[in-house]
């Protein structure tokens, strides 16, 4: 087993490694000089859609902008976070924040070109609810069926592991090491609340994000903001650390800036998805009238995850001190720096903040693999058996130890990536086209309103 487990890691290293890390932001660089920087310019009218109460309520769609977008960030905001950004400090130095950053706002390019052509190709299922995602737009807008088999395939199994297993195990060390719970107890509890949510299908994972995902967002983001309140005076010089150490840095990983661009540029795509193809999933099932708006909202989902969540971790850290500790590993890094600034209330906003990260992660990609597994077997009966086997599957990952799935399930979501990004690339005229055909519309509706 220790062998398998050593191979497959290799196999992580080499899926994970520089050609995938710069496809990954070439594609985003390479939009968003195609679309003229729409992330800059059409930042304000995305957050106006995405946060007004008048949402579209009569387009064809079963939730509505809100809900997609919360769902998409239940799916993206989890241990990555907390942990990932820990990681990317450790291995790359307060430096690798500054990349992180950069490579958030080219993805955020990519989550808008993947949303425009989610909603443009998605399809209604046998039970009327609509289906759509780098599978669909793979077969009927390149029109390589074999790519987005390989997708489906590679999302199915990965939900297993990135956003189940590896997010109920998360939940029950800390509910144990925090609270003393016995896993079973909370692999219990996750099996029910989830199993409440997920076998009802989108509509009510939709409702259940759209309250949650707000208040655990909200949560973590004021924590941050009374911690660097308490300690203003660092903030100024972290963020000098930070700006520095990206072009001179100190990583323990070595290679200094080298290593800062890496693990920055990993870990912040590994943390808001942008060029995976798993948030066009939930986009897809958004109410609207034209691609273009439902992909000026997906878009924002960058900005809730890297630039806010993920920078309150990032940047406690740097204030914290403690990344410079060696013997501090990354699982309990962000939680050590709160409680050196917070004092002993620090640890509890840490495994509250996890608990419900990793939960909303579970429910996100609920639905993710369940609309890979429905794209390979159209079967209604075939995706509710899907969904029970999911639930069921918190139970084993909060209560086992299966480091090779875990492992295999890195790799399988890694790969997703690859037919997504061809097909971003080989599609990116009808990416412009949209756009341009969504400006249009929304012009006209903004002269009618002034008229």
């Amino acid at each position: 087993m220790a062998q398998i487990e050593k191979f497959l890691s290799q196999v992580s290293s080499i899926v994970w490694g520089l050609p995938l890390l710069v496809l990954l932001v070439g594609t985003g660089v390479y939009l968003t000089i195609r679309l003229g920087a729409l992330q800059v310019r059409s930042l304000p009218y995305a957050l106006k859609l995405a946060f007004s109460r008048n949402q579209d309520k009569e387009s064809d769609g079963d939730i509505s902008h809100f809900q997609a977008l919360m769902t998409a960030s239940a799916a993206t905001v989890g241990t990555g976070n907390i942990v990932g950004v820990a990681t990317a400090v450790l291995m790359g130095g307060p430096g690798a924040i500054f990349w992180m950053w950069l490579a958030g706002f080219f993805g955020m390019a990519t989550k808008y070109g993947e949303a425009i052509l989610a909603v443009k190709y998605r399809v209604k299922d046998a039970e009327g609810n609509m289906a759509g995602g780098p599978m669909y737009y793979l077969e009927h807008g390149l029109k390589q069926k074999w790519l987005g088999v390989l997708f489906a395939v590679f999302g199915a199994l990965a939900a297993f592991g990135i956003g189940n297993g590896t997010q109920s195990k998360a939940i029950a060390d800390l509910m144990n090491d925090t609270f003393s719970v016995p896993f079973w107890v909370t692999g219990v509890v996750l099996v029910i609340f989830a199993g409440m949510v997920i076998l009802g299908g989108i509509k009510w994972i939709g409702r259940v994000t759209a309250f949650f995902v707000p208040i655990m967002a909200i949560f973590y983001i004021l924590a941050g903001i009374i911690v660097m309140i308490m300690n203003l005076n660092l903030v100024p010089e972290a963020l000098g650390t930070i700006f520095t150490f990206a072009f001179t840095g100190e990583a323990a990983a070595g290679g200094a800036v080298g290593a800062a661009i890496r693990f920055g540029v990993a870990r912040g795509l590994f943390s808001n998805e942008a060029g995976l193809g798993s948030a066009p999933i939930a986009a897809a099932a958004a109410k609207t009238d034209l691609p273009g708006r439902q992909a000026l909202v997906s878009m924002t989902q960058v900005l809730i995850d890297t630039f806010i969540v993920c920078s309150i971790t990032g940047i406690t850290i740097v204030m914290s001190g403690d990344w410079q500790n060696e013997s501090i590993k990354a699982g309990v890094l962000t939680s050590t720096a709160f409680e050196t600034l917070l004092g002993s209330a620090g640890p509890y906003v840490i495994t509250l903040g996890l608990l419900f990260f990793a939960t909303s992660t579970i429910l996100g990609w609920g639905y993710y693999g369940e609309k890979c597994f429905q794209y390979l077997f159209k079967n209604p009966v075939a995706v509710r058996a899907y969904r029970t086997v999911f639930v069921l599957f918190i139970f084993v990952g909060a209560t086992a130890s299966l480091d090779v799935v875990w492992t295999l399930a890195d790799v399988l979501n890694g790969l997703m990536a690859a037919p997504n990004l061809i097909g971003l690339l080989g599609l990116s005229g009808v990416i412009i086209y949209e756009t341009k055909r969504f400006q249009k519309k929304a012009k006209e509706e903004q002269e009618r309103a002034a008229s």
